[in-house]
This record gives structure tokens, sequence and C-alpha cells, in this order.
């Protein structure tokens, strides 16, 4: 059945401006985005077939173009249309991070760092330097590749943190893999980075681990 012939309050739009976007499925919303079906499917279908495929919206939203372009229906409009959605998502939450003090605002800084690194498919290490009242000053990409001491050089990142008159810093970096688990490099690593911003009084607030739709805070398990 066409979503037009459903009952007013079963359709994703009506639901939306009724309760909010909130009270959406995942299936419902991505319908919302797609807009229209295809032959003998509902945009509500063809969005449990995405989900279905791809496992996750978080895994949809990584997908490269020709994964996502091969699924029927799919194309490269709607991959486009996808990618700049997930953009202006990011973009505002880095607005967010630069009119706030991060410390209040722990989702956003999740969302944006998952936002920002979900998609890598290397390893790759970003700083958010902060003012003194905890706002982002800049976001930079420091590193990539497998993070060990000898790839991470604390040098350079306080040469960065002097630049931007940074007072406070927080780390972030992927697993590809998927566990967001942090290694015995990776605690080493912190604190070599730790110590050598401290020397130019430059706080280390946290050290995020970004996993497969998983997310851990070293000062949330005091690791830092």
């Amino acid at each position: 059945m066409a979503i037009p012939d459903w009952p007013k309050s079963e359709r994703p739009r009506e639901k939306l401006l009724t309760n909010g976007a909130a009270s959406l499925s995942d299936a419902e919303l991505l319908a919302i985005f797609l807009r229209t079906g295809m032959a003998g499917k509902s945009a509500v279908d063809l969005a449990r077939g995405l989900l279905k495929n791809f496992g996750s919206l978080t895994r949809l939203f990584t997908a490269d173009q020709d994964t996502f372009c091969q699924i029927p229906g799919m194309g490269v409009a709607k991959y486009t249309q996808l990618q700049a959605v997930i953009e202006m998502a990011r973009r505002a939450l880095g607005d967010e991070l630069k009119n706030g003090d991060v410390l209040h605002s722990p989702e956003i800084v999740r969302s944006y760092l998952r936002l920002t690194l979900n998609y890598k498919e290397h390893e790759v290490f970003i700083a958010i330097f902060l003012d003194t009242k905890n706002r982002a000053i800049a976001t930079e990409e420091m590193f990539n590749g497998t993070l060990t001491q000898t790839s991470v050089y604390p040098r350079e990142v306080v040469k960065r943190a002097l630049y931007h008159n940074a007072a406070a810093v927080i780390f972030a970096h992927n697993h590809p893999s998927g566990a967001a688990e942090p290694s015995q490099a990776d605690k080493t690593l912190t604190q070599s980075l730790k110590k050598a911003l401290a020397l130019v009084e430059v706080k280390v607030l946290d050290h995020f681990i970004i996993g497969n739709g998983t997310t851990l805070s070293f000062a949330e398990n005091g690791l830092i």
C-alpha cells in the first residue's frame, strides 16, 4: 500500500509534524529523506530494506558511493543528498562546540566525533583545541595510520596548541575494526601527550575512541 493511502497518523511526515522527529523509527526518518519508493515498494519499505542491507544507520551513512549506488532504487543523486545532510549535521554540531562549554555538552561532542570519524577506513587522530571557556577554537586532523608513540609526535601537538593559544584539548581517534576499547598503546600515548602539554599549561580534558556505533571516553573511565 502506498504511503498516501495509510491513515494520516501513521504517515511519517504527518507523524513527525504531530509528534516530533524523535517519535519516528529509523526507517520512517529515512523514508522522509528518500521521499519516494519504487515499483511495488513504499519509501518506508525501501528504507527498511536499506537498513537490513547495511545493518544500521551508521553503516548506511558510512557506505562508499559504489556500495550505496549498487542498491536498487539508489543512485548518485541520493548519495550526494545523503552526504550533504551528514555534512550539514556535522557543521551544525561544530558550531555548537564553538559557542558553548564542551564540558556541558558531552553528547554534542560524541555526536560530532562520530560524524567526523565513523566513516574513516583507517585510523585518524584528531585534536579539538579549546579556549579558556572550553569552547572549540579549531579541530585538526593531526595524524593517520596505526597510532603508536612513534607515529603521533607530542611536539607537533604542542606546536599546534601554542599556535591556537589553546587552554585545553580533547583528543579522539577511531578504531575501524569496530571495538572502542583502548589498547595499551592508546593509553601510553595519551599519558605522553598529557605530560608534554602540561609543560605549556594546556590541559588534556579527554580522549575519545570511536568504534562502530560505540564511543569510549578516557575521562569517564578514569584513564586520564
